[in-house]
């Protein structure tokens, strides 16, 4: 048994190490073994991860991390934070510091600067960054009181503030590499010569803590990799992803636009309502017959935000209207679809017989995003949803999520995303009972775990009415994107009095399963842009062949092609302005899947020559109706290739 004065560590391989508290991580790593030392760059005390130099205060599960754990790309990248103020503060010491935190693929730093940052201030940077790691400065964690701490950041204003907002009872810990020290947490690599493989990336307006009142400060963002190969593979899918950058692609292939006359909110050409509309087709030919689609009203008063628990929870995202008859803002455009549902459930009284039932919309919706946040279709003010609510009875959760699950993962793979599984729990702002986050935890847990499917935990990432299993996929650049989700809510039957009648001949409370495949359309689009790259599989790209006469005099016939396509349910386009290989490398760049020339042999001969997209100047010459035959097979396939 461990005396008073001890803590346990409990090892991978179930051995124990007991130490006094205090200990710093690294002799209890030195004491597993010296080559584990050296391989060492943090430890993880039950899901914390902290660097070498930290002092071990509690009993915990203990491992080592090394290189080969994706965790310690964070405390690379949290160090590479580090460095990059270090050098800034080198060659521009009037930079006051503010956070630098490890994100996603990289990090970032913000400084509060008069002037900006050019592009040949990031390229000394980063030419400053190579010496600081080369003078391989160790990461010195010390803890000191609130007026040491004050003390040590006297001239930095922002890291004064954020000593004021640190709790009485919380430890102030410093970190110094050289020149540079900073007000931080950790963890870091043991010195800056762990930095080895990085790049920095670009500047950006970040306004001091989030808050659009607050000074504008420079934000330098970067990456950080443990190998040359790693960073350049990053690199080039950065670039990869510029060149497909949905906006971008939007513009040249005439998809949709933006106008100032309504920011956030998409203008749909011809072709890309075509893509949104065969979008659709496809999701309600999956939903037919096993779900019931509805529409109801854009517009409600706060009576019923109130008794959804959005007008406290949700009301700065809402766009509110003025109420010509009460003088207040007390209406709102609806930013969700759930509240509309419940009424239109509770219209008719319902049998345990009809359920689950499943109503599912495409309603248009509207939230209040702040203008500096709006981004292409991925951050938009209007958009619609693929929005379905379940009512079930509590008895039918493990079959539903199942059934939920399959129909969601079988969607993505239809467009070659991969999926994969997060299941969230209580957020800290909630509504609802203990006891009833409790069972829809429990119910969503047990119904997740019986499909079979591997999932992450994401602790206190529910949504504020309930527990959420959320779907992400991974396109074909290997980016994660946040997609579908299924969330249990018991609140709302609560709230909305929602009933069936039971086998018993009385009344049942249901529960309910908020359900989005695509999420925003809007979103979804966008991401299947970059996906493919605009090069959308036939079935949905807005022009599937490009018919194209050799000479003006082969033009009815070549129309008569296209009618005949047309016909077939083919989105066929006759071209025949300017010269024939301007027209291809039109087609081409518009990403058109299918080119069928029709020269005089061909026109003769009832035939065509077929240029595939992507297969550069290789021809087919095919009979005309066999072409329109395995145009069609493809169409009515929803194939993500041809052939």
């Amino acid at each position: 048994m461990p005396t008073a004065q001890e803590i346990t560590l409990t090892l991978p391989d179930g051995s124990e190490r007991r130490v006094p508290p205090g200990t710093l991580a690294r002799d209890v790593v030195g004491s597993i073994g010296p080559r584990l030392l050296r391989d060492a760059i943090a430890v993880k005390i039950d899901d914390t991860v902290l660097d070498l130099m930290t002092p071990l205060r509690r009993s915990a599960r203990f491992r080592v991390l090394t290189q080969k754990d994706p965790d310690s790309l964070a405390v690379l990248r949290h160090s590479g934070a580090h460095v990059l103020a270090t050098a800034v503060r080198r060659l521009r010491p009037d930079a006051h510091i503010g956070f630098g935190p490890a994100i996603e693929d990289g990090f970032y730093y913000d400084f509060a600067v008069e002037r900006p940052f050019t592009p040949e201030d990031l390229a000394a940077f980063e030419a400053e960054m190579l010496k600081v790691a080369a003078e391989k400065y160790p990461f010195v964690r010390e803890e000191v009181d609130r007026d040491e701490a004050r003390r040590r950041f006297a001239d930095d204003p922002l890291k004064l503030e954020r000593i004021e907002d640190l709790g009485p009872d919380e430890i102030i810990s410093t970190y110094t590499d050289g020149p540079f020290i900073d007000l931080c947490r950790g963890p870091h690599v043991p010195d800056t010569s762990y930095l080895k493989h990085f790049k920095l990336l670009n500047t950006a307006g970040a306004y001091w803590r989030g808050d659009e009142r607050r000074p504008m400060l420079q934000r330098i963002y970067a990456t950080a990799w443990w190998s040359k190969e790693d960073l350049d593979g990053y690199l080039h899918r950065i670039e990869e992803a510029k060149r497909r950058d949905h906006r971008v692609l939007g513009k040249a292939l005439d998809l949709f636009f933006f106008h100032q006359v309504s920011p956030g909110a998409p203008f749909w050409t011809e072709r890309g309502t075509i893509v949104y509309n065969e979008l659709v087709s496809f999701i309600r030919d999956l939903q037919r017959d096993r779900f019931i689609e509805v529409r109801t009203p854009l517009l409600y008063s706060k009576v019923l935000w109130e008794q959804s628990g959005h007008w406290g929870k949700y009301r700065e995202n809402m766009f509110l209207v003025h109420n010509n008859e009460t003088g207040e803002q007390d209406v709102s455009l609806k930013p969700m679809n759930c509240p509309s549902h419940y009424v239109l459930y509770l219209s008719k009284k319902h049998s345990y017989r009809e359920l689950p039932r499943r109503l599912v919309t495409f309603d248009v919706l509207h939230r209040n995003e702040v203008t500096g946040a709006l981004s292409g279709l991925t951050r938009v003010r209007q958009f619609s949803q693929d929005d379905c609510h379940v009512f079930l009875a509590p008895s039918q959760i493990t079959e539903e999520v199942r059934f939920l699950t399959d129909f969601i993962m079988s969607y993505y793979r239809a467009f070659g995303l991969k999926p994969s599984l997060r299941f969230a729990t209580r957020p800290e702002v909630r509504i609802g009972t203990d006891e009833m986050w409790d069972s829809a935890e429990d119910a969503l847990r047990q119904a997740l775990e019986a499909t079979g499917q591997p999932y992450e935990l994401k602790a206190g990432d529910g949504a504020f009415y309930g527990p959420k299993i959320d779907f992400d996929v991974t396109d074909s650049l290997g980016r994660a994107w946040q997609l579908g989700t299924i969330q249990l809510d018991y609140n709302a039957p609560e709230r909305f009095d929602l009933q069936y009648v039971g086998e018993d001949n009385t009344m049942h409370r249901p529960v309910v399963i908020h359900r989005a495949v695509s999420g925003s359309l809007e979103r979804f689009i966008a991401i299947l842009i970059e996906h493919f790259a605009g090069a959308f599989p036939v079935w949905l790209a807005p022009e599937q062949v490009r018919v194209l006469p050799i000479s003006d005099d082969l033009a009815p016939q070549a129309g008569e092609i296209v009618e005949r396509m047309k016909a077939a349910g083919i989105r066929a386009v006759l071209d025949t302005h300017d010269t024939l290989n301007y027209r291809i490398r039109e087609a081409e760049m518009m990403k058109v899947p299918y080119m069928a020339v029709v020269g005089r042999r061909e026109a003769e001969a009832g035939t065509l020559a077929v240029r595939a997209r992507g297969e550069g100047k290789k021809q087919d010459i095919v009979p005309v109706a066999d072409f329109i035959e395995r145009v069609k097979g493809e169409i009515a396939s929803r194939a993500l290739t041809r052939g």
